[in-house]
Parts: structure tokens; C-alpha cells; sequence
């Protein structure tokens, strides 16, 4: 199932599927989120905003305006 990974819950697992916004493409590359690579949401800020994912085997903080952005298939 698509969606943006801004709408995954904590402890969802997903694949990075594309991006939906050319101007963040080379933003979001740079900090590791290439299409093929596993996502996990670790943790919501307690006001929504920003995400905690694992991904490469770091941790990454992304806004909610960039992680609308990425375009993810769930796995679980």
C-alpha cells in the first residue's frame, strides 16, 4: 500500500518508493532516503512534528513538510 511517510504510525515499516516533489529530491538523497531503502518510524515528537525514522541504520529527524514528500510502500 502507498503513502507518505508523514502518515505512517510508530512502528511501521515501509520502502522508500519515490519522491513527489523535484525540489527536495537532492535534499532527501543526501541524508540517505533513496527509493529501495527500509524505513522504520520510531517515534512522533508529542506535537506531531517532527518524525524520528530509522533508516540506514541511523536515526533521521525529518519534518513533516519533507516527509510528506516520500512516497513509501508499507510492509507491515
Amino acid at each position: 500500500m502507498k503513502m507518505n511517510l508523514s502518515e505512517l504510525k510508530p512502528g511501521q515499516e515501509a520502502v522508500i518508493s519515490r519522491f513527489d516533489n523535484s525540489e527536495m529530491i537532492l535534499k532527501l538523497m543526501e541524508m540517505g532516503c533513496v527509493p529501495g531503502e527500509r524505513v522504520f518510524l520510531e517515534q512522533v515528537a508529542p506535537l506531531g512534528d517532527p518524525i524520528s525514522v530509522n533508516i540506514s541504520g541511523y536515526s533521521l529527524s525529518l519534518r513533516l513538510d519533507e516527509a510528506k514528500h516520500i512516497i513509501v510502500d508499507v510492509i507491515n
